[in-house]
C-alpha cells in the first residue's frame, strides 16, 4: 500500500479519470466505503444518531454521501454545516432524506451542535481533508474547540475523520491546536504521510484505509510505501519442508561489554526466533561465559577482553574470520564506545579487503562511526545501519529534533549519501534504500520504548538476512515483525511495561502468521 502527499493523491485521481473513473464516481465510492465503515463499528445504524461536520469541498461532499447511505439503511442524520458554500447536489441529496440540517452559521455559541452531539452514537468530521492546514478560520476553530471539549469529558459519541481530522496537514503532520483526536480515521484510497507523521499522528486513532475504486496500479512510481502485513508476507523467504539448519543460514552478532551483557544475548535470540538456522555469538571471554548459560543454542566465539570489559582490537581479526563466515551479522549491541572498542570496530570494518556478509550496524557501533571522519567511504561491507534519532543526529551531526522534523527525508537523503539502507528507529519507523525506496511502519507503539527493543529489532533484521533476504526487504519485513509482535503484546498488557525479551517468545507465531495472509 502507498502512503500518498495531497499532490499525489491528486495525481492518483487525475490517473483515475483518464483511465475512466470519474470524480463523481470516486465520491460515491468513498461515501459508501465511509458509510458501511461506520455501520461495521456501530455493528448496524437503524436509529443510531450521527452527526456529520460537513464542509465546503469534496471532503463534504464525501460525507453528505455517507450520510445518504447512512440515513437510506435508518440511521438518525444531522448535516452540521460548518460553512455555506457546500456540494448542493449532495446537500439536496441529503435534504430528500430528511436528514436534519443545522447551520454554523445560526449556532454562533455551538449550542445546537453540543446537543445533538451529546446524544450522538458517531460524529464524523468531513471539513476539510487534504485541504487543511494548521490555523483553522475562527468559525472552524471554535467548533472544533467545542467539540474537543465534549469529546474530552465523555465516553461517547465515536469520533470518526474522513479522510484526515481537520486541522492536519495532510504532507507534514503539523496540527491545528483545535484538532481534536478522532477514535478511527478513514482514509480515502491510500493513507496520507501527514497521518503517519507527528504531532498529527497523535490525533489519528485507529487508522483503516477505504478502496474508493481507484483503478489497480495507478500508484506506480511513488516512491512511499506502508509495511503491512500483505507487503511484508510477500517478502518473506520460503521455510521448505526439507529444509536444514544450513538453509536458513548463520548469524553472526559482535558485541557486548562487562557493562552490557544482555544486549548481544537479546540479538542473538531474535535472530534464532524468525528462522535463522545457526547463530554465533562473538562476545569479550567474560560476556561469552555469562551468555553461553543463557543462549544454550548458540555457538559462542570468545574474544579477547580488554581491562575495561570490551572486546580488544587485537580480537578484531578472529572475528574477521567468522564474519566472512557468516550469512549475515549484526555488529555493535552492548559492545561499548571507549577507545578499545573503538579501536576494535575499525578493524572489523572499516578495513580492506571488503567483506561481503551483509551487516545490521546497531547502537554502540554507530555512536563509534559518528566519531570517525569520512567512515562511509571507509565502510567495507554492505549495511543496515539502525539508529534511533539521537544516534541519527549524531551520524549527521546535528540535534536529534532536528532530525525528528523531516524523519523521511533524513532517512532518505542518508541512505543515498551512504549508500546502505537506512532504519529510522521511532513511532512510525522509517525505511529507506539507496536507490530512493522508502517505507513507513505503521506501527507508534510506546510499549517499544524499553531498554533492548532496538538489540532485537537488529538481530531481527540479521536472521531474515541470513535467510537470503535483500537488505531493503529484510529490514522493511523486520520492522513490520517487530511491530507486529510488539502490538500483540499490548493488546494483552497495554501500553507499558515490556520487556525486550517479551518480544522473542511472540515473533515465531507473528512471522508464521504474517507469511500465511
Amino acid at each position: 500500500m502507498k502512503v500518498v502527499t495531497s499532490d499525489e493523491m491528486r495525481l492518483l485521481e487525475s490517473r483515475a479519470a483518464e483511465a475512466g473513473v470519474s470524480a463523481e464516481s470516486l465520491m460515491e465510492s468513498a461515501g459508501l466505503a465511509v458509510a458501511r465503515s461506520v455501520a461495521h463499528r456501530l455493528d448496524g445504524v437503524r436509529s443510531k444518531r450521527i452527526v456529520v461536520l460537513v464542509g465546503p469541498g469534496n471532503n463534504g461532499g464525501d460525507g453528505m454521501v455517507a450520510a445518504r447511505y447512512l440515513a437510506d439503511w435508518g440511521a438518525v442524520v444531522t448535516l452540521y454545516m460548518t460553512t455555506a458554500r457546500r456540494r448542493e447536489d449532495k446537500f439536496e441529496e441529503c435534504r430528500e432524506r430528511r436528514c436534519r440540517v443545522v447551520e454554523a452559521s445560526e449556532d454562533l455559541e455551538c449550542w445546537q451542535l453540543g446537543s445533538y452531539v451529546s446524544l450522538a452514537d458517531l460524529v464524523l468530521d468531513a471539513v476539510l481533508g487534504i485541504g487543511a492546514h494548521p490555523g483553522l478560520d475562527p468559525v472552524l476553530r471554535a467548533i472544533f474547540e467545542s467539540v474537543g471539549e465534549m469529546k474530552a469529558h465523555s465516553q461517547r459519541p465515536v469520533f470518526a475523520a474522513l479522510d484526515l481530522p481537520t486541522g492536519i496537514d495532510a504532507d507534514t503532520g503539523e496540527c491545528d491546536d483545535a484538532c481534536f483526536p478522532a477514535d478511527v480515521t478513514l482514509a480515502l484510497g491510500a493513507p496520507k504521510v501527514g497521518l503517519l507523521q507527528f504531532p498529527g499522528a497523535a490525533r489519528v486513532g485507529a487508522l483503516e484505509t477505504l478502496s474508493i475504486g481507484l483503478p489497480e496500479s495507478i500508484d506506480y512510481g511513488l516512491p512511499l510505501d506502508l509495511v503491512d502485513a500483505s507487503l511484508t508476507g510477500s517478502l518473506l523467504p520460503p521455510r521448505p519442508a526439507d529444509g536444514h539448519k544450513g538453509s536458513f543460514g548463520n548469524v553472526l552478532v559482535v558485541g557486548g561489554h562487562r557493562r552490557y551483557v544482555g544486549a548481544p544475548v537479546l540479538a542473538a535470540s531474535a535472530a534464532y526466533r524468525v528462522g535463522a538456522g545457526l547463530v554465533n555469538l562473538a562476545a569479550p571471554e567474560d560476556v561469552s561465559r555469562i551468555a553461553a548459560v543463557q543462549l544454550v543454542e548458540q555457538v559462542h566465539t570468545p574474544l579477547a577482553e580488554t581491562p575495561e570489559g570490551g572486546a580488544s582490537a587485537e580480537a578484531a581479526g578472529a572475528a574477521r574470520e567468522v564474519l566472512n563466515a557468516a550469512s549475515a551479522a549484526v555488529v555493535g549491541p552492548g559492545m561499548g564506545a571507549d577507545e578499545s572498542s573503538a579501536a576494535f570496530l575499525r578493524a572489523l570494518l572499516l578495513t580492506e579487503p571488503a567483506v561481503p556478509t551483509p551487516v545490521v550496524l546497531d547502537a554502540d557501533a554507530l555512536n563509534i562511526l559518528a566519531n570517525i571522519y569520512g567512515w562511509p567511504s571507509m565502510l567495507a561491507v554492505p549495511t543496515v545501519l539502525t539508529p534511533h534519532p539521537g544516534e541519527m543526529g549524531r551520524l549527521l551531526g546535528r540535534p536529534a529534533h532536528e532530525v525528528q522534523v523531516d524523519r523521511k527525508g533524513a532517512a532518505m537523503a542518508s541512505a543515498e549519501q551512504w549508500g546502505q539502507v537506512v532504519v529510522l528507529k521511532g513511532a512510525h519507523t522509517v525505511i529507506a534504500a539507496p536507490d530512493g525506496r522508502v517505507a513507513l511502519s505503521p506501527f507508534a507503539n510506546p510499549a517499544l520504548a524499553t531498554a533492548g527493543s532496538g538489540d532485537v529489532l537488529a538481530g531481527v533484521i540479521g536472521g531474515l538476512l541470513a535467510q537470503g533476504m535483500e537488505r531493503y526487504e529484510a529490514a522493511v519485513a523486520g520492522v513490520y515483525l517487530h511491530g507486529a509482535a510488539a502490538e500483540r503484546w499490548s493488546a494483552a498488557n497495554g501500553s507499558g511495561g515490556m520487556l525486550a525479551s517479551d518480544l522473542l517468545a511472540l515473533l515465531p507465531r507473528v512471522t508464521e502468521d504474517t507469511r500465511t495472509r
